[in-house]
Formats: structure tokens, C-alpha cells, sequence
């Protein structure tokens, strides 16, 4: 399991007290690149979550091409009660999936939206310090016609990361967590993250 940091200060942090302005279309929202776990790990965990009755929102139709991202997206984004943002190798290679993580860390301050990160296959040191990867990558967005969102994407990105959340590379370490909070559907996606997350790494463990 990641570490359980306290969020650093910034124009992100959420108090306790914010509250929804208008009732939930959404228990869940998956925030992922696609290119690095749609065939794998988000399918599986989605159908999961569907198959518990979680009411989830995944973007299947392609809803963010474009240079903008939809405001279909958005709306969804709002109206969902938590996200899990899968942080991946190429993650930050998208530049809507780093605008979604901004609206989400947005909608955490003003609706209370709960976040919970996944960190597939990745140290989340380099998430929170924005290394590897994820520093290269924005580095090509920066240096691109991005520039002005960068910051914003850098901010999002390390304060998603300090948040607690699975560390999946110790299959271990997450079939061994335990729920934090009271709201059923929030028990059971974290339960349903533990079981998809423990039997997908059990499966490559066996297949190569």
C-alpha cells in the first residue's frame, strides 16, 4: 500500500467540510491512459466494479479526442462521487488524462469528490517528484503549445500522488488492505481494487 502522506499545501488541498452541490450521476470515475491498461487491469477492474452494482464512468467512446477535452468528460468528472486515478508508466503522456486529473483534484476542493490513486507498475516517489517518466513527459508538453497548462499539470499530479492509495507492484502488500471509510460504495471499490489488483498480479506472476 502507498504510503499514507499527508497532502502538501497548495492550491489543491481539500478541507473535510466541502460538500456535493448537487446528487451524484456517478459513484466512480476511472481516470487512466488507455494505451497502458485498458486491455488489462482497468477492464478487469471495471467489470468488477460493475458486476458490484457501482455505478461507473469510463470513458469507452473515445469522448476526450480532440485538442480539447470534452465538456461531456467534465460534467461526468462533477458528477461522480470518487475517482481512481490509475498513474501508469505513459500516464503523463496524455495530455487529457493530466486535464481530467486537474479538474479532478479541482472538484475534490469544491464538491468533496473522494480520490484514491492506483500506482500500476510505478514507484509513486516519481509521481510525487515528478521523475522519470512523468517528468519527461511534461517537459515535452511544456516545450510544446501546452506550456501554460503545465504547471497546473505538474501541480495535480504530485498532490494525487501524495494521497493515500495501492501500490500494485506488491500484490501482497494490497491483498492485505483494510477499508477507511464508512460510505458503502467506497467499501466496496476499495475491496474490488484489492481482489481485481491482487488476481491480476497473481496472473502475470503464473504467466511469465
Amino acid at each position: 500500500m502507498a504510503s499514507a502522506i499527508s497532502p502538501r499545501t497548495s492550491s489543491f488541498s481539500s478541507s473535510s467540510s466541502s460538500t456535493p452541490i448537487h446528487p451524484w450521476d456517478y459513484e466512480v470515475f476511472l481516470n487512466f491512459r488507455g494505451e497502458d491498461t485498458r486491455k488489462g487491469f482497468t477492464d478487469h477492474l471495471y467489470a468488477a466494479l460493475v458486476r458490484k452494482g457501482i455505478v461507473t464512468f469510463r470513458d469507452d467512446e473515445g469522448l476526450s479526442r480532440g485538442e480539447n477535452i470534452s465538456s461531456e468528460l467534465f460534467n461526468a468528472i462533477e458528477k461522480s462521487r470518487c475517482a481512481l486515478v490509475i498513474l501508469s508508466e505513459n500516464y503523463a503522456e496524455s495530455k487529457w488524462c493530466l486535464e481530467e486529473l486537474a479538474k479532478i483534484m479541482e472538484s475534490r476542493i469544491e464538491m468533496g469528490m473522494l480520490v484514491f490513486p492506483v500506482f500500476y507498475h510505478v514507484d509513486p516517489s516519481d509521481a510525487r517528484w515528478v521523475r522519470g517518466s512523468y517528468r519527461y513527459a511534461l517537459i515535452k508538453h511544456q516545450r510544446s503549445r501546452y506550456d501554460s497548462q503545465t504547471e497546473r499539470w505538474r501541480e495535480a499530479l504530485s498532490e494525487v500522488a501524495y494521497l493515500s492509495g495501492w501500490d500494485l507492484r506488491d500484490r501482497y502488500t494490497v491483498s492485505s488492505i483494510s477499508c477507511k471509510y464508512s460510505l458503502n460504495s467506497v467499501h466496496s471499490v476499495k475491496t474490488e481494487i484489492v481482489r481485481v489488483g491482487y488476481l491480476f498480479e497473481k496472473f502475470h506472476h503464473h504467466k511469465f
